[in-house]
């Protein structure tokens, strides 16, 4: 008989974060119209959450070692559109064998023969991402990865996932080989590939949003930064100017200077240019910048 558990395969694997369980439910929906991409899902998910055994009353079985519900659902689904194996009876020896023969040994990677087509490897990913997938909210962060207890199944699932020219790579987690991206456009283009619109099109408005709040920020600041720094420019001319002013006097200035000095003191908020306007004749900003540093460096030859 076709059997399922719920023993936790993997244990180091986070929790599940809401967009994830999301993410695995819609997946999880999607049947590929194609024998051939729903034999590479089932074999996805065989691959690493499958097992095949024996009942203690000689049956055959085919069991899915797994947390997530969703899987054993899935799994159950490809089984009979494939193989039309039913979850409450006997499996033959000769359909163990087919599905063995097609699937294979479980302890290795997927054969290349069956995720050789494009549609296949999009399959392929669905079902990698059902039994040991996960990705945080991306509101807090972009963060998707699949959690492998076999390095040479952690290769290939980087392989296919780089084949739709998608960045992802592999860190050595204590006993466990995760593959993961961080990249919110490479977590987009994955949920592509996987074919999950949905939940492409929620990250997609969260990231625009992100952006325009990111920009925002980075506009305020940009503008506190240029309004400090002129803040500290007019301060220091004005504590120039009165330092001319006491030590020197502004009376012995040249005309154009001295005129400049007086207007600084009399608008100590005002731009540059606005100080120009107040200058008789009127300047530029650069005229305006030129006389404030000629006062600037009278003021530190006083000083010195």
């Amino acid at each position: 008989m076709v059997s399922s558990c719920t023993t936790v395969m993997y244990p180091e694997k986070e929790p599940d974060m809401s967009f994830s369980s999301e993410v695995k439910e819609e997946l999880a929906k999607h049947i590929s119209p194609a024998r051939h991409c729903q034999i590479a899902e089932l074999a996805a998910l065989m691959n690493f959450s499958g097992q095949y055994g024996r009942s203690a009353e000689g049956d055959f079985m085919i069991g899915f070692q797994t947390e997530n519900e969703a899987v054993v659902r899935k799994g159950f689904t490809l089984l009979k559109k494939t193989y039309n194996i039913d979850t409450d009876v006997k499996i033959s020896e000769e359909q163990m064998r087919s599905v063995i023969d097609k699937i294979g040994d479980l302890s290795e990677p997927v054969s290349p023969l069956l995720i050789k087509n494009s549609c296949c490897q999009r399959a392929f990913l669905r079902g990698a991402f059902l039994c040991i997938g996960s990705m945080s909210d991306p509101q807090k962060s972009y963060h998707l990865e699949f959690v492998c207890t076999d390095e040479d199944k952690a290769r290939q699932l980087q392989s296919v996932i780089q084949g739709f020219d998608i960045e992802a790579k592999i860190v050595l987690r204590k006993k466990y080989y995760v593959v993961y991206l961080k990249e919110g456009s490479g977590i987009v283009d994955l949920l592509n590939v996987c074919e999950a619109p949905i939940a492409l099109m929620k990250l997609e408005n969260l990231r625009i949003v992100k952006e325009m709040r990111n920009s925002v920020n980075r506009r305020v600041n940009c503008e506190t930064a240029n309004i400090t720094k002129t803040v500290t420019a007019a301060t220091r001319q004005i504590e120039d100017i009165i330092y001319i002013r006491d030590h020197y006097g502004l009376e012995n200035l040249p005309e154009a200077l001295s005129q400049m000095a007086e207007v600084r003191l009399e608008n100590p908020d005002a731009p540059l240019k606005e100080l120009g306007e107040y200058l008789d004749p009127p300047v530029g900003k650069s005229g305006v910048n030129h006389r404030l540093r000629k006062l600037s460096e009278l003021a530190e030859r006083i000083r010195t």
